[in-house]
């Protein structure tokens, strides 16, 4: 199905309120082949149709559908590596530090704010675990969330396939923190019982979570445009404990966030602290 004159603004529009994704007229060719064979499959003759199906009926599968279409759901294991070394040298250490003064020794909170099938947050889990031989009697929490239902449901299952656990910075991790099945490589209950995944999009308010000693957003920023992505920084700014880190991609940079999103290198991977005063 091909865009006609007209349809395009009305998709970008579409997309960006369900979720917060900002599209340019050169993305036409995205919107025919991840919603097209949506929209003929439900009876749409053209884009309009869609729309009109979608913003009339806010609250059907259909859009979990668009929004599941619509998102990058590209992921690996331990993916560029730099930042789970900085989490296992620099943040994490200070963190717990940091815990230790404030009266609340062996607790840590972490969120994976866009989790896709699980890699990031089980991977954060797996660091952890090499960290601390006695995890256990730690109080540790690890929240995972994505906008897309379909990839909640896979990483809950923790279920992946040779060539999945074959893409990866940690081999040792991986032949370590699996149990080999029939069914493919299953994460060790003692990684899974570490994380809890929900389903969430970052455009709503950011109700009962947190506070947060780390954040991963990685990879997510990209896609937004400048007011939905100061917006974003803004609600987890005010989810972070004080002493908080923030993890983003490695080629997203926070410069026109504001004064207090200055970026500091450890292990070769950008991290900011926007609740750490700046010092002159």
């Amino acid at each position: 199905m091909k865009l006609a004159p007209g349809e395009m603004p009305l998709m970008i529009t579409l997309v960006r309120q369900l979720a917060g994704v900002h599209l340019d007229e050169s993305k036409g060719y995205l919107i025919e082949n991840r919603l097209g064979p949506i929209a003929k499959r439900i009876g749409c003759t053209n884009f309009n149709e869609l729309y009109f199906k979608l913003r009339y009926d806010a609250k059907s599968t259909l859009v979990q559908e668009v929004v599941d279409a619509i998102t990058t759901h590209e992921t690996s294991w331990f993916r560029d590596g730099a930042p789970y070394d900085a989490l296992q040298f620099k943040v994490a250490p200070e963190c717990i530090d940091a815990r230790s003064r404030s009266g609340s020794p062996r607790k840590l909170r972490i969120w994976s704010a866009a989790c896709s099938t699980g890699q990031e947050p089980y991977g954060i889990a797996m660091v952890l675990s090499e960290m601390l031989p006695d995890i256990a009697s730690w109080d540790i929490q690890i929240l995972a969330t994505d906008i897309s239902k379909s990839s909640i449901d896979t990483a809950i299952a923790g279920v992946y396939s040779p060539n999945d656990v074959g893409r990866t910075q940690r081999p040792n991790a991986m032949q370590r923190w699996f149990d080999q099945t029939p069914m493919g490589a299953v994460v060790k209950p003692a990684i899974k019982k570490l994380v809890t995944f929900r389903q969430l999009n970052l455009m709503d308010p950011l109700l009962g979570i947190g506070p947060f000693d780390v954040v991963f957003l990685r990879n997510v920023l990209i896609y937004f445009d400048k007011a939905t992505k100061l917006g974003v920084l803004q609600r987890i700014k005010n989810v972070l404990m004080p002493h908080g880190w923030l993890f983003v991609g490695g080629t997203e940079n926070l410069g026109e966030a504001g004064p207090e999103w200055v970026p500091q290198t450890h292990c070769r991977a950008t991290v900011y602290q926007p609740n750490v005063p700046v010092r002159v």
